[in-house]
């Protein structure tokens, strides 16, 4: 039996584009949960939500987009060149200042663990360290968007 495509569109929020990008976040963020789980060997909730990790779900979600624009309103479009555009910025994002601002905070969650006189009292939260992505965890996540975006326009669009 066929999906109908204004039943897929009408699920979430009324717009397919949206809502398949919603999906590839949402997939992005079970799989990670699974990584950690396979490579931990333990649950660790936090990784639903959280950010940073294999893979991005920030690549995913906007390439889901850009890929389902392409689709739907064309590859010349000035709407896929805007979208294709904020994808790039965001994966770039992710793989670089988020990534730097993740590795100054081990430097500093180290020196405060190893600080032997008084802490301040700023010291006392641990800053958060997985912020960014390699540049392997955005492709895996820039895949999945693309595969999430292109496939969701095959079945429904």
């Amino acid at each position: 039996m066929p999906i109908d495509v204004e039943n897929v569109t009408h699920v979430l929020t009324g717009n397919l584009i949206l809502n398949l990008s919603i999906l590839a976040w949402a997939l992005a963020q079970i799989i990670k949960f699974f990584v950690v789980l396979v490579r931990n060997r333990r649950l660790d909730w936090r990784h639903i939500l959280s950010s940073g990790g294999m893979p991005s779900s920030h690549s995913a979600f906007v390439c889901a987009c850009a890929s389902s624009v392409g689709v739907m309103e064309g590859w010349t479009s000035v709407a896929f060149a805007i979208s294709a555009v904020v994808a790039i910025v965001v994966m770039y994002d992710a793989s670089n200042v988020r990534r730097a601002a993740g590795e100054m905070a081990k430097i500093l969650n180290y020196m405060m663990d190893h600080w032997q006189e008084m802490r301040p009292q700023f010291f006392t939260k641990e800053l958060k360290e997985l912020l960014g992505h390699t540049p392997f965890q955005v492709v895996m996540g820039a895949l999945l968007g693309v595969a999430v975006g292109l496939g969701g326009m095959w079945l429904w669009g």
